[in-house]
């Protein structure tokens, strides 16, 4: 019986209910996109202010993405017991909190465990929302619609990055901060009335009131109600052996590899490109141009990747924008002091690296059995964003020890280069 209404959910039409469930998701998603780019643009005001080498500014561009990393393995696991939706809202409101504490930071110590507390709660935001949406979106959307959602990252970005370069210059760079935490604590109440449950939490773990919450959810989608509870499953209410057994495959190591080199490359060029764009000659201004081409280019690459979703292959994509990725960013360390086509080439590497990030989110949640799909797309998230943390700080020690902003980016087409030789052995090992 289990089987016959994931079924009927998967092979149905696409209801208004589940379109606002999925675009609550982008929304969430956004906060993501925001909260780096805000630290990235606050950079060069944090380092003038406090007087703070490249190493001690990596770090502060780290340590979000150390938090991140935390609440994605920390986060995920316990809303796999504990419910998605709940743990989603305290995780909005530990950002928002945050973010808005961020801006009153008196120096790099307070500000650099503000950054670790408000990327936790981001981190356990994006581990569950993603899979929210795998969840209520039928399968013939369903790769569109993880597109769609890892677009919100470039939105947020761009949104959150215009707003900062305009109130940058005029407050500050705590004005960036202050933005971002009312932005993440406006979403709560929209959240917490158009967010819903996971269904598969529901059948799975059976919280009290279940079935009431079930049917619910099906009239909302305009299904048929169910009587009774679905028989349980034999492998529901797992253990941790039995979650890791499930969890820790051949497959799961490849996709580590790929979210973690992904997720360096990407977050090395989001966090680092205004300021380096800085250093290679342009003016501050201009870096933070750069740096919102750059998401704009984002969000020109998650529509196209989720356009492209729908009908072709999310590995192959996925390769594709690896490859092409690797290959641009080589290109783009040779345009940095020519001020047009470093522009330009900014949007399209956007446009590729964002493409790449949209894939992981497509090609992540399918590879699980529902009943730790939050754990695993949780862990793969963690795994990630080590990759994320390294980045910045290894670039800030590099740039400390004389490393040009050219031979950075060199280096950072490397990582999506062996992703994407990850994802070539990733595809044959899935279809196994």
């Amino acid at each position: 019986m289990t089987e016959d209404l994931r079924e009927t959910l998967a092979r149905g039409p696409l209801t208004g209910f589940q379109l606002a469930a999925i675009a609550v998701c982008i929304g969430l998603n956004m906060l993501d996109g925001f909260d780096i780019l805000a630290m990235s643009f606050a950079a060069s005001g944090v380092k003038a202010e406090w007087h703070l080498p490249d190493g001690q500014l990596g770090a502060l561009l780290s340590a979000g993405l150390v938090g991140m990393g935390l609440g994605a393995f920390l986060l995920g696991t316990c809303a796999d017991r504990w419910g998605r939706r709940d743990v989603v809202l305290l995780s909005i409101a530990t950002a928002g909190c945050g973010m808005l504490a961020s801006a009153a930071a008196r120096d790099f110590s307070d500000l650099l465990v503000l950054r670790v507390l408000t990327g936790f709660g981001i981190g356990g935001t994006i581990a569950c929302v993603a899979v929210v949406v795998s969840e209520y979106a039928p399968d013939r959307w369903r790769r569109a619609a993880l597109g769609a959602y890892a677009t919100g990252y470039s939105i947020g970005a761009t949104i959150g990055g215009a707003l900062a370069a305009y109130a940058i210059p005029r407050y500050g760079w705590r004005s960036a901060f202050v933005i971002g935490g009312v932005m993440s604590l406006a979403l709560v109440p929209v959240a917490w009335r158009r967010l819903p449950e996971s269904l598969e939490f529901l059948l799975t773990r059976r919280p009290p009131s279940a079935l009431e919450r079930i049917n619910r959810l099906l009239d909302a989608m305009r299904r048929p109600r169910i009587a009774a509870l679905p028989e349980r499953p034999a492998d529901t209410g797992l253990g941790l052996r039995a979650q890791l057994a499930q969890v820790l495959t051949p497959s799961t190591l490849l996709l580590w590899l790929v979210f973690f080199c992904t997720m360096a490359g990407f977050y090395f060029i989001v966090s680092w490109t205004p300021r380096l764009l800085h250093a290679a000659g342009l003016t501050a201004s201009q870096g933070l141009t750069g740096g919102v081409l750059l998401n704009l280019g984002g969000i020109a690459g998650c529509g196209l990747y989720a356009a492209a979703a729908a009908r072709a292959d999310a590995h192959k994509l996925l390769l594709g924008a690896l490859i092409g990725s690797a290959l641009l960013i080589a290109a783009f360390s040779q345009t940095l002091t020519q001020l047009n086509l470093a522009l330009w080439t900014a949007v399209l590497v956007g446009i590729l690296s964002n493409a790449a990030m949209a894939g992981l989110y497509a090609v992540g949640p399918p590879l699980y059995p529902p009943q730790v799909r939050g754990t695993g797309m949780g862990w793969a998230l963690g795994v990630g964003r080590i990759g994320s943390i390294l980045a910045p700080i290894a670039s800030g020690a590099l740039g400390d020890h004389g490393w040009q902003p050219a031979q950075l980016y060199v280096l950072c087409s490397v990582p999506f280069a062996i992703a994407a030789v990850g994802m070539l052995v990733l595809g044959p090992a899935r279809t196994r």
